[in-house]
């Protein structure tokens, strides 16, 4: 059974993905969504049919919100929905199917206080910590083209990283850097 709010949020995110301007120019969307992702930190390995005929399955999230765990702490979070679109949307948009390299998906309040004094550039309040961030490659993809992408999509934040070789996504308000 799917609550009021899941179905809520669901329909938000089909409307969202519906009004972009890659939807516009293709007719129909898959009635699947499914990701493939490689922890670069952990080595595991995910395949997952995370939504079918308009609901999300329960299994596969968690699955997915264990693979982008914080591997310092091994601290679970669930992870933005509308996160998992965007990366759905950004393979389906580029028309390639392989996995996403994570570089890194949750992170705990610890391990990004961590990275900030290490220096990394770490936001204080970085969206990492709420489930709403991501850092990925995708093999076989330039870099540069992946940013392009997700840059046009306009559905959340993209920061571009050539020299550490990631992008990063979230589901703040629509930006680039």
């Amino acid at each position: 059974m799917i609550s009021r709010r899941q179905f809520l949020l669901g329909a938000t995110t089909g409307l969202a993905l519906l009004s972009s301007p890659y939807v516009a120019a293709r007719s129909a969307l898959p009635s699947e969504r499914k990701l493939k992702m490689y922890n670069l930190h952990t080595g595991e390995s995910l395949k997952a049919t995370y939504w079918v005929a308009g609901q999300y399955i329960p299994d596969e999230l968690a699955a997915i919100n264990n693979l982008l765990r914080d591997h310092r702490t091994d601290s679970v979070e669930k992870i933005d929905r509308r996160l998992l679109d965007q990366l759905f949307m950004l393979q389906h948009r580029i028309e390639h199917t392989g996995h996403f390299h994570i570089i890194s998906g949750y992170r705990s309040p610890k391990s990004n206080a961590q990275l900030r004094r290490n220096g990394d550039g770490v936001a204080k309040r970085s969206l990492h910590m709420q489930g709403r961030a991501v850092d990925v490659r995708l093999p076989g993809v330039k870099l540069k083209h992946l940013k392009h992408a997700a840059v046009k999509l306009q559905a959340g934040g993209v920061g571009y990283y050539p020299k550490s070789n990631f992008i990063h996504l979230d589901t703040g308000r629509a930006r680039f850097w």
